[in-house]
């Protein structure tokens, strides 16, 4: 096939704007591009002087959460002397170690606070498709879609915190 004949076909199609649009696209990636490499250098000399050896993002904290990450978290959720050595809660509380004496929980742990969002993504699951089940009188659109998924992340964050499912319990006792 000619690709003369298919750019001209292109350009009697659209009055000659289809190599108009062309030339904007190409300047505007080039421009990004060059950006981009400005960005990429001027990160790799931030590097050197950081005594960094790759790349690292600014944006995400020691514990592994995004600034401006919209959901509350479990960071901090138990701090107190009381919380070190705490029984567990909710389906956890049934099962007894050996000779029926039940575990401590160290709910200060970080690996408690990862047993927490375990549990959270569970709960998030289960109302999300309890979502599924309620009928709406109209679309909704994008915007209101995207509310109502955070404020149901945040739901769920909350029931994790104070529902007292145990599931967090479970996990926690299971891996240490």
């Amino acid at each position: 096939m000619n690709v003369g004949l298919v750019s001209n076909s292109f350009s009697s199609i659209t009055n000659g704007n289809g190599a108009l649009s062309s030339a904007k696209t190409n300047a505007e990636n080039s421009k990004f591009m060059d950006l981009l490499k400005s960005m990429q250098e001027k990160n790799k000399e931030n590097d050197v002087d950081a005594g960094k050896s790759s790349l690292s993002s600014s944006q995400i904290s020691a514990n592994g959460r995004l600034n401006g990450d919209y959901t509350s978290g479990f960071a901090g959720v138990y701090n107190s002397e009381q919380d070190r050595q705490s029984n567990p809660v909710g389906a956890a509380a049934n099962q007894s170690g050996v000779h029926g004496v039940s575990k401590k929980i160290d709910r200060t742990s970080e690996l408690y606070e990862k047993s927490m969002e375990l549990e959270n993504y569970f709960v998030k699951q289960m109302l999300s498709e309890m979502r599924k089940t309620v009928m709406k009188s109209k679309d909704s659109d994008f915007a209101q879609q995207t509310y109502e998924d955070m404020l149901f992340d945040e739901y769920s964050t909350m029931m994790t915190k104070n529902a007292g499912f145990g599931l967090a319990d479970q996990i926690y006792l299971s891996l240490v």
